[in-house]
């Protein structure tokens, strides 16, 4: 059996093989916008493969976004285009999915290749929100710590988004709750230093993440999954811990999460990553096997052997590729060669490139 291109079942959503593409920004939209950079990006992914095919984090509002070009999903003009490119991914056999987010304190920023730092207001920066006015760091901008008016308005503006993504045509929801947005940062204490219902202990770091769990299930269809992203630690002294997540991911495990899609760092600028091979797996293995959810492996999977141990293994459910499928779009159909798969179906139109690798 080969274990990577086995089927996984997420309520009734039936995913082909094990292998999604992991949201991967990038910074082409005008005022939320996709165009035909996304549908090129996302659908050659959907011809090359693979399961799941993930939108890079789409704002919920306009604050929301990391930087100006960012994709968005905040008002209704924003989807005929998402429904073009849900059509063509379905067409493919895929399954298309989005991820919802909110940039918290480290929005308002240039893209990478522009500078990486904060946007002033003459050049269309705004201002960022946080759990507390704690930058992220000395070039990013000062946040606004959220009243509990403007917490009600990021719960409300990622349940509106999700009803618009259903509308989309997409089947599958993630809600970003990793790599120092908002979400992340009022899990850690690093970030999130209130001293009201949504700070200071455990239950109240999570209560944000919890209530807007609560307000996405109930606007969805409940035939389609809801995935979490998390930093499943700060890598940092002091900041959130692998043993929170494991208790964080049991309790949305009950709040009608499918799948914890198992990431780590980006909240502090101290971090200490030792980044190597499969450095991530280890904290999708310890949640799936501490709480019994299913999660999804990432961070520097790039072989067909990896991906298919990692499966086999029971390490995690799902693997998710980034920059492995930034270089070969293809990369499922090659694993299938690789590993003698012989049931790959092909687009028609490739069929003629079939063939088995020896």
């Amino acid at each position: 059996m080969i274990h990577l291109f086995q089927p996984l079942q997420l309520r009734s959503i039936t995913l082909k093989n094990r292998i999604a593409v992991s949201p991967m920004c990038e910074y082409s939209s005008e005022d939320g916008f996709a165009n035909d950079w996304h549908l090129v990006h996302l659908g050659s992914r959907a011809v090359g493969g693979a399961a799941l095919v993930l939108t890079e984090a789409a704002a919920v509002s306009p604050e929301g976004r990391i930087s100006p070009q960012d994709l968005g999903i905040w008002k209704e003009e924003h989807l005929t285009m998402l429904q073009r490119i849900t059509q063509f991914i379905k067409a493919q056999g895929a399954v298309p999915g989005i991820q919802l987010a909110h940039a918290g304190r480290k929005a308002s920023t240039y893209r990478p290749w522009d500078g990486n730092k904060a946007v002033p207001p003459d050049q269309g920066g705004w201002t960022a929100v946080a759990p507390s006015a704690i930058p992220f760091n000395e070039v990013y901008p000062m946040p606004e710590a959220l009243t509990l008016e403007g917490i009600r308005k990021v719960i409300h503006d990622f349940a509106t988004a999700a009803e618009r993504a259903i509308r989309a045509g997409f089947e599958v929801i993630e809600l970003h709750g990793a790599h120092g947005y908002l979400i992340h940062s009022f899990l850690s204490p690093l970030s999130n230093q209130r001293s009201d219902n949504y700070g200071g202990s455990f239950e109240n770091r999570i209560r944000l993440i919890l209530e807007i769990t609560a307000a996405v299930r109930a606007v969805i269809p409940q035939q389609y999954p809801l995935l979490v992203r998390i930093s499943a630690t700060d890598w940092t002294p002091g900041g959130w811990t692998p043993e929170e997540s494991v208790k964080l991911a049991a309790v949305l495990k009950e709040e009608g999460v499918d799948l914890i899609d198992t990431s780590s760092g980006g909240l502090s600028k101290d971090q200490k990553i030792p980044v190597g091979p499969l450095y991530q797996v280890p904290f999708a293995e310890q949640i799936k096997r501490e709480t019994g959810i299913p999660t999804g492996a990432v961070g520097l999977i790039t072989t067909s052997t990896e991906a298919n141990e990692i499966i086999a293994d029971g390490r995690a459910d799902l693997v998710l590729m980034a920059r492995e499928l930034l270089r070969d779009p293809y990369f499922p159909l090659r694993a299938a060669a690789e590993l003698d798969f012989q049931d790959m179906t092909w687009p028609i139109q490739y069929v003629r490139a079939k063939r088995t690798r020896k």
